[in-house]
């Protein structure tokens, strides 16, 4: 099995990977290695992990890279080894201590991202993260990303996956968030990597009483990626949104993971996830709506709706309600279906070529998804880069799959 070369490299490099990091993390990863050795990766028989060979992806020997955080000064972004207060609190108590794949973050990444946002403060301006990965071999890189926004803290974040070279790369991402009282936050991620690219990315979100939560994961290029959503909503009053938008051609895989937890009363969670997947592309989505015994009073939705553009392209859609309470409205749906040919028509009628009617009939089908983000720039940004994935335009580059 693939975990094997990651036990033994663990084993030879920790006292290396420790020296380069902080005592923070350095206390959870002999307990994370321990349970790595416990439970290694999750086959495709884990019911969260069916759509998605984590194997396959994990068996190449990759060279880890132990890169220094590039981080510009900043009055809320830190790496952990400089945070303003002790996060012992925070790091690595929402993370799953089951997975597979955060055990093996926890055990490798060496360096963690602080998003701190005191009480009271809104952070006017978007705090932006840009991962870049290349390089002239195959190359992996484990990222951590903790977010503490304090009481009455309002900020929004946009997290950029970059890939710009034609190689084999791998890298896990570990996010965990914690949101304080009546705190808002808005977290974007963005993929636009290249084929070679085996993206794992598990997102953990914690919330207290009156917060406003909003997740967007976009996928406009990739290889393989598998991302994780999972989001305890512990206090009363607070509203979480989990939106996606997923475009795949070619070999393509895609995969999203949700799981929204209400575990306290007059809580409120909407999820839209929209794919579309063409030639022999291949998208997966699995959402869970968990509503707890005390959770009386919850509103929730959740839809997933799914395009094939073409007749090898392959979508496995599974929207999931678990309830326990009996004062809930809840409701979840799911379509998965072809290009509507009576519209192809109408637009080929009125001189449209089908190549361009194709091309307007996805982008409206993403408009949905793109009109619910809330920073205006970002969304108009958006709107040009699906429209030129659609086009092709993203792909026309062979060194590199960016189009700024």
């Amino acid at each position: 099995m693939s975990e094997q070369q990651y036990i033994e490299f663990y084993s030879e490099c920790r006292d290396m990977i420790m020296s380069k990091s902080t005592a923070v993390m350095n206390n959870e990863r002999d307990k994370a290695f321990e349970l790595f050795k416990q439970y290694g990766f999750p086959s495709q028989k884990v019911e969260r992990y069916k759509y998605t060979d984590v194997d396959k992806a994990f068996a190449p020997n990759y060279g880890i890279l132990f890169t220094p955080l590039g981080i510009a000064p900043s009055s809320y972004i830190f790496s952990l080894k400089d945070a303003p207060k002790d996060m012992t609190a925070y790091y690595n108590r929402l993370a799953d201590t089951s997975d597979g794949i955060t055990l093996l973050n926890t055990m490798l990444a060496h360096e963690c991202l602080l998003i701190y946002v005191p009480k009271n403060t809104k952070v006017e301006k978007p705090i932006n993260v840009d991962n870049w990965i290349r390089g002239a071999v195959p190359s992996m890189m484990n990222r951590r990303l903790l977010v503490v926004l304090e009481s009455g803290a309002d900020a929004t974040v946009i997290v950029g996956d970059h890939a710009t070279d034609q190689q084999a790369f791998l890298t896990t991402q570990v996010v965990e968030v914690f949101c304080h009282d009546n705190s808002r936050l808005d977290l974007y991620e963005i993929e636009e990597t290249t084929p070679g690219m085996n993206r794992f990315s598990n997102v953990y979100i914690h919330t207290e009483n009156d917060c406003n939560v909003r997740h967007s994961c976009i996928t406009l290029h990739n290889g393989t990626t598998r991302n994780l959503c999972d989001v305890s909503m512990e206090g009363q009053y607070t509203e979480v949104t989990l939106n996606g938008c997923a475009i795949a051609s070619a070999t393509q895989h895609i995969d999203n993971n949700t799981l929204i937890r209400h575990i306290a009363p007059n809580c409120t969670s909407n999820e839209l996830y929209k794919y579309v997947v063409d030639e022999q592309a291949v998208g997966a989505f699995a959402g869970k709506i968990l509503v707890e015994k005390d959770a009386q009073k919850t509103s929730s939705q959740e839809t997933n709706n799914n395009l094939c553009a073409s007749p090898e392209a392959r979508m496995y859609s599974q929207p999931m309600l678990e309830i326990y309470a009996d004062d809930v409205k809840c409701a979840h749906g799911s379509t998965v279906g072809v290009m509507d040919e009576t519209a192809l028509f109408y637009m080929r009628q009125r001189g449209i070529p089908e190549e361009q009617a194709r091309m307007l009939l996805k982008n409206a089908f993403m408009g949905q998804v793109i009109d619910q983000i809330s920073y205006e720039p970002l969304r108009s940004k958006l709107y040009v880069k699906v429209e030129k994935r659609f086009l092709g335009e993203l792909e026309k580059c062979k060194t590199c799959n960016l189009c700024k």
